[in-house]
């Protein structure tokens, strides 16, 4: 069975955004990127809700990005995406839009053939696949900044999970890779 892997970058006090929506602290230094291009090489589905999908989720990189960058998103748009949206039900691209029965909706898609499972978020997504303990793998790269305020990875999280480290990697930049899976 496919696994959902939440993969994100988050400060060291826990933000996925700056309190104005900015992810300018988010980095890709030296040593951050190949393990991000293995993890997207892993997954055939991106989960997105409607504000990250409209904002992330047709994104074409400017010509002075990174190589990481340039590599990630060229393989993005083979991705089958899932928008998950109570506003939306479609829109001119491929996207399937799911806006009810969500944990039958991803236990069905689950059990397809293939690789695993992206949930990209954003944060109403995060809260509703972690209340709905749909999400299988936590993949957090932890960057090396403190903002004080933004949006919260975490919010309003209705039961304790308890997860298991699987893997740490550090990076000359400061970013630090934590890998952890839920306890059954």
């Amino acid at each position: 069975m496919k696994k959902i892997i939440l993969d994100l970058a988050v400060t060291l006090d826990g933000f996925i955004e700056g309190p104005n929506g900015e992810i300018d602290w988010c980095i890709m230094g030296e040593g951050d990127g190949s393990d991000f291009i293995d993890f997207v090489a892993g997954i055939d589905t991106i989960f997105y809700g409607r504000i990250s999908y409209e904002l992330w989720g047709n994104y074409q990189p400017h010509e002075n990005v990174s190589p990481v960058v340039k590599e990630v998103y060229k393989s993005i748009p083979e991705k089958t995406k899932y928008v998950f949206s109570t506003t939306k039900t479609t829109d001119n691209s491929n996207a399937i839009f799911i806006n009810s029965n969500i944990k039958e909706r991803v236990m069905e898609i689950k059990q397809q053939p293939g690789k695993d499972i992206w949930l990209y978020g954003g944060g109403k997504l995060i809260t509703t696949f972690m209340n709905l303990g749909l999400i299988d793998v936590f993949r957090l790269a932890v960057h090396p900044v403190i903002l004080g305020s933004g949006k919260p990875l975490f919010n309003n999280i209705k039961e304790r999970v308890s997860l298991k480290l699987t893997e740490t990697k550090a990076s000359k930049s400061g970013v630090i890779l934590l890998t952890y899976t839920v306890k059954q």
